[in-house]
């Protein structure tokens, strides 16, 4: 099979992509969710004309007379209306956001009373009708439609949602995410490792990834290099998610047992390396439904291509937007001519005053965690790109 461009690669992965059912949620575990359906209001707000400020509840015309004492025949506060009615040359202390009283049409705001003894006050400048009032309906009529499907639900969101008297809401569901790590080199982190083994580093990483793309993440561990035990897990998985995502065994060795045990339970291959650097053993297909993406056994390949594949595909099942954050930057050392591979370069950035400046790092070994942990950007050298010398311009991809 042909190195498949990386642009076919997005093409082939999420062209056929939809969104993920709905559930309700309840409203306090709906933070971070995507909105599936449009909101509507279930109720006015405010559901009364209501005071903005703390004052007095009087009719305009009242005040104009600085000499004119009004009487204070009562008191409004929020949850507590009063429940007569004002006539002239009467005023009810009120609080903010109490119900205006019966036959007031202004707010006289405390800062312009002065008070005579307990039951009197004088209005030390004239009110305007109507203001200092929060009209029934200033903010939404029930039947409002408040929110749009697709509307990350943040804390804006979520308030309008409590205040318009949802107590849960329609989301779209996160997309499950099954990571199968594979290797008799590998134990976790914690254990004590054998001659020849390592400690399993990838699954944390991909996990982030897929995390802060939307994902629920299911982590399936580490799995030794039989094809019984293999089938057994893919068996689970594909019961439980929407996307597999195998770390390792896809390649073309002895031990690579992944992509034939996953062909031999019934997946549909799609596509098998790419010319990508670093990333190139990737593969796609499909188990019924469930899509199924093996990523390389590299930590920094495997951590690259989740950054640049298994994070939008994610995100489109839940139905959350995703683009790269693509910036131009300045070159800070030379770079050599590329291959028929779309290079990413980890890097380093630097804002500038004219532009941001990206230094690769000397050493690109795709097994090198601590180059990737001090990158935050990656230099995306095209399939053929000349050589480059320090001064001239790039595109980067910011990843932190």
């Amino acid at each position: 099979m042909a190195l498949l461009p990386v642009r076919d690669v997005f093409e082939r992965l999420l062209g056929d992509v939809e969104n993920l059912p709905a559930e309700d949620v309840p409203l306090v575990d709906a933070d971070n969710r995507v909105l599936a359906t449009a909101l509507e209001a279930r109720r006015t707000q405010p559901p009364f004309d209501a005071s903005a400020m703390d004052g007095y509840a009087v009719r305009a015309e009242d005040t104009s007379d600085a000499n004119n004492p009004l009487e204070i025949i009562g008191e409004s506060a929020a949850g507590h209306r009063f429940g007569g009615r004002i006539e002239a040359g009467q005023a009810v202390r009120i609080l903010t956001g109490a119900p205006i009283p019966d036959g007031a049409d202004t707010v006289l705001i405390q800062e312009n009373t002065r008070r005579l003894g307990d039951r009197h006050i004088l209005a030390t400048e004239p009110a305007v009708r109507g203001r200092n009032i929060r009209h029934a309906g200033l903010d939404f009529a029930e039947g409002d439609i408040l929110l749009l499907g697709g509307r990350l639900l943040d804390a804006g969101a979520l308030s309008l949602a409590a205040a318009a008297n949802h107590p849960s809401l329609p989301v779209i569901r996160k997309p499950r995410v099954a990571i199968i790590a594979t290797g008799d080199e590998l134990v976790l982190p914690g254990s004590v490792p054998g001659p020849d083994q390592i400690i399993a580093s990838n699954s944390y990483g991909v996990a982030a990834i897929a995390r802060a793309a939307g994902a629920a993440v299911l982590d399936f561990g580490v799995v030794y290099d039989d094809r019984a035990k293999i089938a057994a897990v893919v068996a689970e998985a594909r019961q439980k998610a929407d996307i597999i995502v195998t770390l390792g065994g896809a390649s073309v060795g002895d031990h690579d047992l992944v992509r034939s045990v996953l062909e031999a339970e019934g997946m549909r291959l799609d596509f098998w390396k790419i010319a990508m650097r670093p990333g190139k053993p990737l593969m796609f297909g499909r188990l019924d439904q469930t899509r199924v993406l093996g990523l390389p056994g590299n930590p920094v390949a495997s951590l690259v291509c989740s950054h640049l594949f298994l994070a939008p595909l994610v995100a489109k099942l839940g139905g959350r937007p995703h683009s790269f954050d693509i910036r131009n930057a300045t070159l800070t050392a030379p770079l050599r001519e590329n291959d028929q591979r779309q290079d990413y370069i980890r890097a380093t950035s630097e804002q500038r005053p004219d532009r941001m400046a990206a230094t690769p790092f000397v050493l690109q070994d795709s097994s090198m965690l601590n180059t990737l942990a001090r990158a935050d950007c990656l230099i995306i050298r095209p399939p053929f790109a000349p050589a480059a010398e320090a001064g001239d311009l790039v595109q980067v991809m910011m990843i932190r």
